[in-house]
This record gives structure tokens, sequence and C-alpha cells, in this order.
């Protein structure tokens, strides 16, 4: 957008997409989080050992990192509006398998099918967002996008343990799969591809991975950032608990509470990258803020100030998840049509891969060092992030060469 010309007006029809991407996003969220709110009740209820509970809650997560780049694909070739009624339906109907499983390994296979069934809105979402909404508000746009998560697993929370209770593993399963059929409906009354010029089609047929290694820095960066936000999200409970002597009940609430205001702040993140015209420089500064801020909580960990602690822990949480919108929608402008489904897929897996290996490890390092050691020495991931990341020249230059005159 050029200096003070008007920001283009959004049609409606650009809203409801949006919205229902949100919705479809956030139940497919549901399902893949429900067997981990599930693991109380399996191991309280069911006698269940804690480690087998456990795989359970990990199979879905196992199912979208095995799909997530070839639904990327399908989309690239097929559209978005096919893959997501495909793939919602696939959804739907490994809800059904998982509520009829009998026997742990078959419950398990169920669950892993739903995951990876569910990894068809990931990318097409992104896509269909990134195509109907202009440069100028994509940031905005992409940035409500990230908030389905933290949505979805706080429906996920409230819900499934309580649905549990009173009508058992099928009850809880079978939420996910309501959600997930009425976003289905959503998707086929409102989705329609957004429309891309032939023109711009043939000029963006270019491999961008080829063209230079914009993007497969800001994979890299994606996979540095997330370790951050994984730590604070999964272990500040136990920090304030067990660290500080704090009930279970006030450090659900302050991690609840950094989870809400973490969405707002992707939102926000997403208007300062439309009013700055850049997605990579925010990236970088969030990037370096997260890495002081890391520094910060440690220090104030180490010396056992509980209340600046925790004011710093829902400013660091904020700040360590403002980038994941950003850096979504630089993938799916750099990439062009042709190519954005698998970038999208090869950037989410990124991050699944880096989120499902790191449990073992930081719980080591933090029996071993304690939390604030822990959050000094993950300061460093940020901290490389930074000049990973790829220049804005270089971005721009793959971009002109893969996407050309798409808007």
């Amino acid at each position: 957008m050029r200096p003070g010309s008007a920001a283009p007006a959004i049609a409606p029809r650009s809203w409801a997409m949006l919205a229902v991407m949100v919705f479809g996003q956030a139940s497919t969220t549901v399902v893949t989080a429900t067997p981990a709110f599930l693991i109380p009740y399996l191991h309280a209820d069911q006698g269940m050992s804690l480690a087998s509970a456990g795989m359970l809650a990990g199979a879905p997560h196992l199912g979208l990192v095995l799909t997530l780049i070839a639904w990327g694909a399908l989309t690239d070739r097929v559209g978005e509006r096919r893959v997501l009624l495909v793939g919602l339906s696939l959804t739907t109907l490994a809800v059904v398998a998982s509520m009829a499983a009998q026997g742990f390994v078959w419950l398990g296979v169920a669950l892993v099918a739903s995951g990876a069934m569910s990894a068809c809105i990931n990318n097409a979402s992104g896509r269909l967002i990134t195509g109907w909404f202009p440069a100028e508000k994509r940031g905005l746009a992409m940035g409500i996008r990230q908030t389905c998560q933290p949505v979805g697993m706080a429906i996920a929370a409230l819900a499934v343990p309580a649905l549990a209770n009173a009508f058992g593993i099928v009850g809880a399963l079978a939420f996910g799969g309501a959600l997930t059929l009425i976003s289905l409906l959503a998707c086929a009354v409102i989705v329609v591809d957004p429309m891309i010029p032939a023109k711009a089609l043939a000029q963006a047929s270019s491999n961008p991975y080829r063209e230079s290694s914009a993007l497969a820095r800001i994979h890299a960066v994606s996979v540095l950032l997330v370790i951050p936000q994984f730590v604070l999200s999964s272990f500040g409970l136990v920090w304030f608990v067990i660290g500080f002597g704090w009930s279970e009940l006030a450090a659900g609430a302050l991690v609840a509470g950094a989870q809400l205001i973490g969405a707002a702040g992707r939102i926000a993140a997403g208007v300062w990258s439309d009013r700055a015209s850049s997605r990579l420089r925010p990236i970088r500064l969030i990037a370096l803020a997260c890495a002081a801020l890391l520094v910060i909580s440690a220090a104030f960990g180490w010396a056992d100030w509980a209340i600046p602690a925790a004011v710093a822990y829902v400013l660091v949480s904020c700040v360590s998840v403002a980038d994941n919108g950003l850096a979504f929608t630089a993938v799916a402008e750099i990439a062009g049509p042709r190519w954005s489904g698998r970038a999208l897929g090869a950037q989410n897996t990124g991050q699944f891969l880096a989120s499902g290996l790191l449990p073992p490890l930081i719980g080591a390092m933090i029996a071993s060092l304690g939390m604030p050691a822990t959050l000094a020495l993950v300061a460093l991931a940020p901290l490389l992030a930074a000049p990973v990341l790829p220049s804005e020249e270089l971005a721009h230059a793959t971009a002109k060469r893969t996407v050309k005159a798409v808007r």
C-alpha cells in the first residue's frame, strides 16, 4: 500500500470466510486436544497408566505431523474448498470410529486417523484467508485466525473433563466430532475458493525453495520460536505451584490468563505488520523482546519474587506467541498460490515436530537445573532466531518471482 493511499475495503464475504475458518480450526483443535484432557479420567476412572494415557494424548498429533505436507500439496492442486469438504468429512468419520473403537490399540489408531484428517484445515485455511484478503489486511486476518488454537484449547479444557465424567469417553469424543460436523456444513454453504487470475498462476509456477533460502530460514526461525512458547505454556503451572507455592487454582488462572492475552497479542502483531508493510521486521523485534523477557523472568525466579515473576511470565507468554501469524502470513505470501499449501504444511510440520520432541528434554532440564536456569537457557532460542530470519530484500525478491501479480 502506497503512503497516503486508503486501505482497500474488505468484502463481507471475506470476513465470512475468516469466521468459518476460525470456527473450523478451533473445532479440529478440540478434536486433537480431547485425548489430552481425558488423561485424568482415563487414569482415575478407567485404571489406565499415565504412560498409556499419554500415548493416546499424543496420537492425534502424530497423525497431524504425518499428513500436513500431503494435505498442503493436495490444496495446491485442487483448491481449498474441495480439501476442506473432503478432509472435514473424513475427520468426522474418524471421530465416529474412535467413539466405536474397542481396546487401546484400535482407539489409538482411530485417534491417529482423526489427527491426520483434521490436518486438512491447517493449510487450506491459511491459503483461503491469504487469497480473500489483500496484503494490507492479511496480518490482521491471519492474526485473528491464529487465535483459533488457544480458543479451541480453552473450549476443550472446559468441556472435555465434564463430558467425560457425565457421559464417558464416547460423550467427550462426540463433542469434537459434533463441532467438526457443524464446521463442515458451514464450509459447504460459505466457502468459495479465491479467484486467482490464470495469468498470475502461470507466472507463479517456480519452486520458491529453489529460488532462495528465505522460506527455509523462516521455517527454522519458527521452530526456534516455538521452544519458549512450549516451555511457558506447558511448565508455567508447575513453576508457580512448586517453585512459588501457589495453589493450582491460582497458577492455573495465571496460565489461562496469559494464553488469552497472548491470543489478543497475535491480532495486535498482525495489525502492526500491516501498518509496517512488513512481516519480518516485527518477527525479529518480537524474538529479541522474547529473549530479554525470558532472562528477566529467570532473574525474578532466582530472586524468589513471585509477583514480579508472574508479571514477567504473562508478558513473555504474550510476546512468545505473537510471531505465529506473522510467520504463517509471510510463508504464504512468499510461496505464492502454487506452493503456499506445501509451504504452510512444512511450516506446521516443523513446529509440531519440535513440540513433540521437547517434553523429555525440557523436563530433564527443569529437574536438574530448575525453572529459572531453564528459562535463561531457552532465551538462546529466540536470540538465535533473530539473525537466522531472512532479510526483507531476500524475501521480497523471492516473492516477486513466485507471486508476481497475485492480488
